[in-house]
């Protein structure tokens, strides 16, 4: 799940990103073999900024129902804006989210997320440089 190897291929010098406004990188990907647990989720980031240093990204993020094994590398801030999300920490703990939510999911967590209902997400990242480099 982690959006880090999406870079904008045009830099925005200076410029306010309006997501409405502005173009955006897309990908659609599928959790691997490994790491699905549940479903046959899709998924579509359009990643509208990524700084210099390839460290902070931002965009919209969307999935299908299903449910897989994340580890994070990165800090991410979410802001849920269509659906329904169960997140799972390695412990067991479970923490739903829907509409309107906001939460952190911080560097180091690993656990599992469930998408209960189609969603939709926006996001902003922040990947530290040691992570990076793992």
């Amino acid at each position: 799940m982690c959006l880090a190897s999406i870079v904008m291929t045009e830099a925005i010098a200076s410029s306010i990103v309006d997501f409405a406004h502005s173009p955006a990188e897309s990908s659609v990907s599928r959790p691997s073999p490994d790491r699905l647990l549940e479903g046959h989720p899709e998924q579509r980031a359009r990643n509208y900024f990524s700084d210099a240093s390839g460290q902070f990204f931002a965009g919209v993020w969307e999935s299908s129902v299903g449910r897989w094994r994340v580890s994070y590398t990165e800090n991410e801030f979410c802001h849920i804006t269509r659906g329904r999300v169960r997140i799972e920490d390695a412990s067991g703990v479970a923490r739903d989210f829907g509409v309107g939510d906001s939460f952190v999911i911080p560097a180091g967590f690993s656990g599992t997320w469930q998408v209960l209902e189609p969603m939709s997400k926006l996001y902003v990242i922040f990947e530290p440089a040691v992570a990076r480099a793992i």
